[in-house]
């Protein structure tokens, strides 16, 4: 049957059968023929038929006559024939058709079976033939496959194209069954190409190779953006690969440290049954063991960050190491320097308009996509990376800001940027996003770090230890201070170092986009309210720390017990500490100290150190406001402290001031003679001994201030208490009483000198003027009413001494000149004789600021200042007071008149 068919087809394909099909043998004998050419053929047969036909015509017109005869005799032939014919009895056909008949039958008896033999022959030469010329596409499938196993790709695409080029009947299902089988074989050789595609390690030769086979085997979908797709795919599948290792590693650590926990435990565990065993009680620290299985593991500590960074390392690799290739690969197909050849065709017989119209074909499928279609999908990528990146950083912990975790991952964000910043390395929209995440990554930093100094800062405030460094690790600062402003640098120098490298390193892409330079600016501000507002919280902690010492003014047990109690043992336990200051006075003083090298020098060596950071995005002029800005804070706070050390010691010179006047003993109205300074004048003078001794060790700086506070504090005592006592124990001041006093001003004047304010001078000029109008009424009613005062007892000298008051009417004047005369006889000796007492006054003062009785007292004698003048002791304009018009009722609280 099929030779069958295929004898009928060969038929229907020549021409001179009568079943000759025009239109089969064009489709299939000039299939590869021009349309010009054909046009030219069927141009040719025209012209032949045509003088084919007028040759005919000619033959006719020069035979006419011949013609006519031959008809004529035909005819005359064909009328005999049938009279024959029709003559039953005549010699005609029917006898012979007749005997013909049994020839014939005869002849098919003998001779059937070689026909049919003949036409069986004639069926097999057929299908012989048929085969014979098909014979290639019969062996296709075969031919196909051996190429495809020996690598020779294109010898298969050609063999393929040209199976395809042939035109088969529809009829003929072995055939189509053979091709069927050859679109199974290029399937199978599109999927393996396809697949080759996968390979992470696939070079651009291979690859433009494999791109264009493809591209010539017609395939559903552009391989070149198959290619990439797969690739995308593949980097992200990287990434989750990443994912997946790190949190594999972090469950072993989970699972390790867990395992740690237990053994610890275990180990407790063993203690408490061998210390219960042993009658002991252990109840307090055991006591709270949890069951082993139940034991809370946290994953923290340096160990998780390092896992964190080696997974932000990861993933950076995989970004550099991949998108960079990509990138290059997507420019080589988009610029028209990949597969150029793709449309090359494998037939010998295509001419140049059959290339050009496939050309144009191909470059259709293959401009379907565009350059910008793969810049999303690496940025849909990039964003993978930043989302992972994101949520890592913010893991890892604030306890290990200092350590290099979080500054190794910008690094490494960093590092992307310079990669894909190279020639042909990323898209542009990838280096912004990335630039976008190492700026969001480094201010997240930056805040953190922030965080981190103010929390730092408020540890540091609950442990001072109130131990003084020494003069080399405050450098030979004057200010005694705890290590507590120190602790306080290192937090800010630690913090400030990292700040000051993310700056520099964001200042370096600032000037590449605006968005970048706006944020730098916003960073910049930032760090600057943060770095100013640590130092405020630092002053704002020692200003905690003073309200805490002025409020408990007990002894160390009734400051840290209640109810029996220890409230704060870690305070308590700090206090122990050797070394460490107990007394609150000198703690208070050593928060001084903190708050002036804060002030004087800290706050300016900071600044001046990290200002680079913040002052290109402030004018120049603004340095000098931030500068003044934390001096008055900490002048403030240094103000307020001061007054609290003042306001404390103030009361003990108050005592000893009221033991001074009005519990030593004197009865001022019927005083003792003047015979030098009174030991309890000297006790008084010791107090101040003490505050300065406190304050050289504890604040030197503010020596001199704190002295004139209390100097002049200590005279506004003595007239609060000469006022408040006029009626009673001051009632009566005579003559001796008033020596005696203006001896020992003098002596506090002489010695003090150098600390007496304006006001201090002011005060005393009152206090003497005060006193001395109280003596001249006492001693005029002395005088008017003799029998009303009793006669002391005394020496020769003491009546001396009285008879020559009582036998004249006694002046102001005159008792300054007594006064005045009891000082020049008796001041000398007695700043000599106390100058052991009262060296500090001296030792701590420049020379020429010492007054000429204390230099001649203390060794000086002869020194002079450098303008020539001497201090002789009565030249002090305290001395004044003869005009001095005296105050009512003053107050202590005078002293705050500073």
């Amino acid at each position: 049957m099929i030779l069958f068919y295929m004898q009928i087809f060969a038929e229907k394909l020549m021409y001179f059968s009568d079943s000759f099909n025009a239109k089969l043998f064009l489709s299939r004998v000039h299939q590869n023929t021009s349309s010009a050419d054909l046009e030219a053929g069927a141009l040719a047969l025209k012209t032949d038929l045509k003088g084919r036909t007028q040759q005919r015509k000619q033959l006719v017109k020069d035979n006419f006559d011949c013609f006519v005869s031959c008809k004529t005799t035909i005819d005359d032939i064909e009328s005999k024939l049938k009279r024959i014919e029709e003559d039953p009895e005549g010699s005609g056909t029917a006898h012979l058709f007749k005997l013909m008949q049994g020839v014939s039958s005869q002849a098919n008896r003998a001779f059937e079976p070689l026909f049919e033999r003949q036409a069986q022959a004639e069926k097999i030469r057929s299908v012989q033939g048929m085969l014979q010329r098909f014979r290639t596409l019969f062996n296709l499938p075969s031919t196909i496959r051996g190429s495809i196993s020996k690598g020779e790709f294109d010898l298969a695409v050609r063999e393929y194209k040209k199976a395809k080029s042939i035109a088969l009947p529809s009829h003929v299902n072995i055939l189509k069954r053979v091709l069927e089988e050859v679109e199974k074989v290029m399937q199978e050789f599109k999927a393996m190409l396809y697949k080759s595609m996968e390979d992470p390690h696939i070079d651009l030769t291979n690859l433009e190779n494999t791109v264009r086979l493809l591209l010539e085997l017609e395939p559903e979908s552009d391989p070149v953006w198959h290619y990439l797709n797969v690739q995308n795919h593949r980097i992200r599948g990287l990434f989750e690969k990443c994912t997946l290792d790190h949190e594999a590693r972090m469950e072993t650590l989970h699972n390790e440290l867990h395992e740690r926990a237990m053994s610890d435990a275990r180990w407790l565990q063993i203690q408490q049954d061998l210390n219960q065993s042993s009658g002991a009680d252990y109840s307090v620290t055991c006591g709270n063991i949890q069951p082993i299985d139940s034991l809370p593991v946290e994953l923290s500590g340096e160990e998780v960050d390092a896992f964190r960074g080696r997974y932000i390392r990861r993933l950076t690799a995989v970004l550099i190491h991949h998108i960079p290739a990509f990138w290059k690969v997507a420019l080589s197909v988009f610029s028209g320097k990949f597969a150029k050849s793709s449309q090359v065709s494998s037939e010998s017989n295509l001419n140049a308009s059959g290339n050009k119209a496939e050309e144009k074909v191909g470059e259709g499928k293959y401009s379907i996509h565009s350059l910008d279609e793969v810049a999303g999908m690496i940025r849909n990528t990039i964003s993978v990376y930043e989302i992972k990146v994101h949520n890592t950083f913010n893991d890892l912990e604030d306890s290990n800001i200092l350590r290099s975790y979080m500054r190794d991952a910008i690094e490494e964000i960093s590092k992307a940027c310079q990669a894909f910043e190279a020639k042909e390395s990323a898209p542009p929209v990838a280096v912004m996003v990335l630039r976008t995440l190492q700026a969001e990554i480094t201010k997240i930093y930056i805040g953190r770090l922030c965080s981190w100094m103010q929390g730092s800062t408020d540890g540091i405030s609950k442990d001072e230890t109130w131990i003084p460094v020494s003069i080399l690790e405050r450098n030979k600062s004057p200010y005694t201070i705890s290590y507590l402003p120190l602790a306080f640098r290192s937090i800010m120098k630690s913090s400030m170092d990292q700040i000051s490298l993310m700056i520099h390193s964001l200042r370096s892409e600032a000037t590449k986009s605006e968005d970048m330079y706006a944020q730098l600016l916003e960073i910049q501000e930032s760090v600057r309210l943060s770095f100013l507002n640590r130092f405020l919280d630092f002053a704002g902690h020692l200003e905690h720390i003073a309200s805490e010492l002025a409020q408990n003014k007990s002894n160390k047990e009734s400051q840290h017990l209640q109810n029996g109690y220890s409230s704060d043992p870690c305070t308590e336990s700090l206090s122990d500490i050797p070394g460490s200051v107990v007394d609150p006075h000198q703690r208070l003083l050593i928060v001084i100290s903190n708050i002036g090298y804060c002030k004087d020098e800290l706050s300016s060596e900071l600044y001046n150190k990290y200002k680079d950071i913040w002052l290109q995005s402030r004018e120049k002029d603004q340095e000098g406001t931030d500068i003044q800005d934390l001096v008055m804070s900490f002048s403030g706070l240094e103000e307020k402290v001061l007054e609290q050390y003042t306001f404390a010691k103030a009361n003990l010179i108050r005592t000893a001031a009221t033991t001074f006047l009005l519990d030593s003993g004197v009865q001022w109205g019927a005083a003792p003679a003047v015979k030098g300074v009174r030991d309890v004048a000297v006790e008084l003078l010791h107090t101040l001994v003490a505050v300065h001794a406190e304050v050289f060790a504890g604040a030197k700086p503010l020596l001199d201030k704190t002295l004139g506070i209390l100097v002049e504090g200590l005279i506004d005592t003595f007239l609060s208490l000469f006022d408040e006592n006029q009626s009673n124990n001051l009632k009566s001041l005579d003559a001796n009483g008033f020596c005696q006093l203006m001896l020992e001003l003098d002596y506090f004047e002489t010695i003090l000198n150098p600390y007496f304010t304006h006001d201090a001078r002011e005060s005393l000029k009152n206090l003497q003027g005060v006193l001395l109008e109280k003596a001249t009424v006492s001693v005029a009613e002395a005088v008017e009413n003799p029998g009303h005062h009793r006669r002391p007892t005394r020496g020769s000298e003491d009546a001396l001494a009285d008879e020559r008051q009582q036998g004249m009417t006694v002046s102001p004047d005159d008792l300054i000149a007594l006064a005045q005369q009891y000082s020049s006889e008796l001041l000398q000796a007695e700043l000599e004789r106390t100058r052991i007492n009262t060296a500090c006054f001296v030792e701590s003062l420049p020379l020429d600021s010492v007054p000429e009785s204390a230099k001649v007292a203390y060794g000086f004698r002869g020194s002079m200042d450098p303008s020539g003048r001497n201090y002789p002791a009565m030249d002090s304009p305290s001395r004044n007071y003869r005009n001095a018009q005296p105050t009512g009722s003053p107050s202590f609280a005078r002293h705050r008149r500073r």
